[in-house]
């Protein structure tokens, strides 16, 4: 291992460990809505380091902010929650600004990043979507499919942005569904990158080039954390799309996807990992390390895929239908967004049952002994309340697909 790796392996990992001394405070679930984002841009505007603009209003009338900060030739533009309900890496940003306000171990790392880059950051571009915690803008449009069109205020700016700044590297910040796994494996999916595609044959020019070689350092920083639940998302080109049109505008497009975490419902952990994913991309484009990296390893990462449920009950005995057999059954949780609140409720769902032998669950148990009692006959798409017995002995419960032994 070259010493250019473990140097940045140690400094990932210790921003990984230091987090919490940057972590803002006043968000602590993953629906904060606009107003919190409002707070922390207020703050940031006393904040001599930091220069804040409204880049354009929302459908609705809300500032769409843009903050810029460093003064270097390189210029890059990063842009979280297009997607309104995708705000994982939105904290992680209000966790960056903190970061460059401090004073400590890392003011090397700050003042090469500030000397040799100027960032422009659109931390919420949805805002109405985010009040609402949907996908859609407020025209009911999801706007990374608007990047021809140009109907939605978001979509505009975000094309405004990359034509007027002409920014060599973009940093496309979403979230996925928690349930993608790490190739076809039982490894969630926790974090997973694309180099967007910028034409149908997806070639590689030299700007997706850097794409990938600056994913391959990210993702070598992230293993140290969650070893084989790297993804890649595949990369199927979209011609609609804002990050392969970005890509084949000029700017070297790094899209992160946020998907699940084992125990980590409001993605604090995936928060982090974001953190840390950013700052070491950033790192690596102001000392130009990613120029050293194999595209073969971004290549390596394997592609995400739909093989994990929520909870998979393997080999339990079933009576149905007048017959007894041993099958699977496959449960998943659903949240349920409370329309003005920053909570969710949770419904749960029978997905599947039969042979379930190339899936995986987050949580297994093993039935081989149990039988399934419910007080219907169990069927897909049914409630998962249920209970798991031994010789007339409850072992696990079951409650709306949470389980209470």
């Amino acid at each position: 291992m070259s010493n250019t790796i473990v140097v940045a392996q140690d400094f990932a990992k210790s921003l990984y460990e230091s987090h919490e001394t940057y972590k803002e405070k006043t968000i602590t679930k993953r629906r904060f809505g606009y107003q919190t984002l409002v707070s922390i841009i207020e703050k940031l505007k006393s904040v001599p380091l930091f220069e804040v603009s409204t880049g354009t209003k929302s459908t609705q009338g809300r500032d769409i902010f843009l903050v810029k900060f460093g003064k270097g030739k390189t210029k890059v533009l990063l842009w979280s929650q297009m997607h309104g309900d995708e705000a994982t890496a939105t904290m992680a940003l209000a966790d960056i600004f903190n970061f460059f306000q401090k004073k400590d171990k890392f003011d090397p790392l700050r003042k090469e990043l500030l000397e040799k880059c100027t960032f422009y950051v659109v931390p919420m571009l949805n805002p109405d979507g985010a009040e609402a915690w949907t996908r859609y803008t407020a025209l009911g449009i999801d706007m990374n499919r608007d990047a021809l069109a140009l109907v939605t205020p978001e979509g505009t700016l975000l094309k405004h942005l990359q034509q007027s700044l002409k920014p060599e590297f973009g940093f496309n910040l979403h979230d996925m569904e928690r349930r993608y796994s790490a190739g076809e494996t039982g490894n969630l999916a926790t974090i997973s990158f694309l180099a967007t595609a910028f034409n149908k044959a997806q070639d590689i020019n030299p700007v997706r080039k850097k794409s990938m070689q600056v994913i391959a350092g990210m993702n070598r920083a992230l293993q140290q954390f969650i070893p084989n639940s790297v993804g890649k998302w595949p990369s199927d080109f979209e011609p609609r799309a804002f990050g392969d049109n970005i890509q084949k505008w000029g700017t070297t497009l790094i899209l992160i996807e946020s998907g699940g975490y084992k125990g980590d419902p409001e993605k604090q952990h995936i928060r982090k990992l974001n953190f840390v994913a950013i700052l070491t991309g950033l790192e690596s484009i102001a000392n130009k390390t990613y120029q050293k990296e194999d595209i073969r390893t971004y290549d390596s990462l394997p592609v995400n895929h739909k093989s994990i449920f929520d909870i998979i009950i393997r080999n339990v005995t079933i009576k149905k239908s007048g017959a007894v057999f041993k099958s699977d059954i496959a449960i998943n949780r659903y949240e349920n967004p409370v329309t003005g609140k920053d909570y969710f409720t949770t419904r749960s769902s029978i997905e599947e049952l039969g042979d379930l032998s190339i899936f995986f669950g987050t949580e297994e148990i093993n039935g081989i002994d149990l039988e399934l009692v419910t007080e219907k006959e169990v069927s897909r798409g049914m409630k998962a309340d249920l209970q798991l017995v031994k010789n007339g002995v409850v072992i696990y419960t079951i409650k709306n697909g949470t389980i209470e032994k």
